[in-house]
């Protein structure tokens, strides 16, 4: 089977599983939704809060709560044959595993990159609209390159989650580890200063720098020891790390 026909079959097999589409709609909505909350909330400033305010962290904050639904999607792609035991009759149909893996991973991150280009845009229009005056523009210093930052980071997230997916062979188990990774990872360990050494290069912590959620790049507390883009090209290490584990353990292991 050709590159293309298999790459046609992936697409099939993402359009007729309901779950798949629920997934990426719960992104969006919790994406968008959230966004105009935490915007609601930002939109009259404190007399008591501190005086540094960054309209893009209450933009993009949102992201990082509607991407495990994007990461469960991401999974479920991969992860789902395993659990259906499709996947001896996938193997059989496509024998050679690196046109097999190739095909569904493109499948999978292309229609991620669609809805994240839309989420990221709509999350962008409805925070600005919730922070009234304290809201930016897309002209504004740091605005384009934090939207093609947030967009990418969804994106390379997604594809690190199918390429863990690969390589456990097991929705629910990389469910089990990914989610409180970058849920709990992200919102607990990674805003403690004695882990951040490490906790600072986790895929979502360094995609996060880009997107201005690292908190005030001169505080001491929040500092990374790398820039916006470097962090983004380490979730790509991390990404392409996923991906070569997860082709080694298909190609070596049985179905």
């Amino acid at each position: 089977m050709s590159a293309g026909a298999v790459l046609t079959s992936e697409w099939t097999k993402i359009r007729t599983v309901r779950s798949t589409g629920w997934l990426l709609l719960l992104g969006f909505t919790l994406c968008v939704g959230l966004a105009a909350l935490f915007g609601l909330s930002f939109r009259n400033p404190s007399p008591t809060g501190s005086a540094y305010f960054d309209p893009l962290f209450a933009t993009f904050y949102s992201l990082t709560l509607g991407q495990l639904a994007l990461v469960a999607f991401a999974v479920l792609v991969v992860g789902g044959e395993y659990g259906s035991g499709t996947i001896r009759m996938s193997l059989a149909a496509v024998p050679r595993r690196g046109v097999f893996y190739s095909g569904k991973v493109l499948a999978g991150a292309l229609l991620v990159a669609g809805v994240s280009l839309v989420t990221v845009l709509a999350t962008f229009v409805v925070a600005q609209a919730a922070l009234g005056p304290r809201g930016t523009t897309l002209g504004a210093d740091g605005v384009p390159q934090a939207i093609v930052g947030a967009w990418l980071y969804l994106t390379l997230i997604c594809v690190f989650a199918m390429g863990v997916a690969t390589m456990l062979r097991s929705s629910a188990l990389s469910l089990g580890i990914l989610i409180p990774l970058f849920f709990l990872g992200g919102q607990g360990l990674g805003n403690i200063p004695k882990l951040k050494t490490v906790t600072q290069f986790l895929p979502d912590q360094a995609g996060w720098v880009i997107m201005h959620l690292a908190g005030p790049p001169d505080d001491p507390r929040w500092a990374r020891a790398y820039g916006p883009w470097a962090g983004l090209g380490i979730l790509a290490l991390w990404a392409a790390a996923a991906l070569v584990g997860g082709y080694l353990v298909l190609r070596r292991r049985d179905a």
